[in-house]
């Protein structure tokens, strides 16, 4: 049933791997993330846009594998023989690395661990090393002899279905043609998706109305007239 209006209720953002939509603009790092025995090495880089599904990807692998699970902002060189017992990790933005101070000396030894032991490691970014910033030269080289997964800015049969998700992830039930309306009127990012449909939400709430065609012409308009 439809939510209802008055009722503030949690995002509950859906992860299973059932819930990711495979189009032409990721197949291809679908389908490498889902064969991690083909992984060079064992590791692999997972590069896209954000809000383009990295995490939600990321999470399914690490889900099946039973990895460990760090984000680059919180890994510390203290953590690193714990991680590295999993035999499979997972490190979030890594192209954050740098802006922690022992950020990439952590990365460095936690690679070279997990590795050495025929494990599996797997990494998330918004590009690819060489706009991470960083600074030691070893561990530069291994990420950059690192196999790469892009997911590509998405066409429309998968913003369609990213639409859908995100509506579905705050319980609204919307008409189809007001997902063809927002495909019209919106540019082609998973960032952008993500804030509208938040905006929608609020605003439906604010005004105890559904999420209607008529309701997106309102956001968008606002959001128009005030400019980027």
């Amino acid at each position: 049933m439809p939510r209802q209006l008055t009722l503030n209720l949690p995002v509950r953002t859906a992860l299973g791997r059932e819930d990711f939509f495979v189009s032409p603009a990721n197949a291809i790092a679908v389908a490498m993330v889902d064969a991690p025995e083909s992984w060079p090495q064992g590791k692999l880089l997972l590069i896209g846009p954000e809000g383009a599904g990295k995490s939600h990807l990321a999470a399914v692998w690490a889900s099946r594998a039973g990895a460990a699970t760090v984000d680059a902002a919180r890994l510390a060189v203290a953590a690193v023989p714990g991680l590295a017992a999993a035999g499979k990790v997972l490190v979030e933005d890594a192209d954050q690395i740098a802006r922690h101070p022992e950020g990439e000396t952590a990365l460095f030894h936690l690679h070279n661990l997990v590795l050495a032991s025929g494990g599996q490691l797997l990494m998330t970014a918004g590009d690819g090393p060489s706009g991470w910033g960083l600074r030691l030269a070893d561990l530069l080289s291994r990420v950059e002899a690192t196999a790469r997964a892009t997911i590509a800015l998405p066409d429309d049969a998968l913003l369609s279905a990213v639409f859908l998700k995100l509506f579905a992830d705050r319980q609204l039930q919307v008409a189809p043609n007001l997902i063809a309306y927002l495909l019209s009127r919106t540019d082609r990012s998973f960032a952008t998706a993500r804030t509208l449909v938040a905006a929608l939400d609020a605003r439906a709430l604010a005004l105890g109305r559904p999420v209607t065609r008529a309701l997106a012409a309102e956001v968008l308009d606002s959001r128009d007239s005030d400019g980027p």
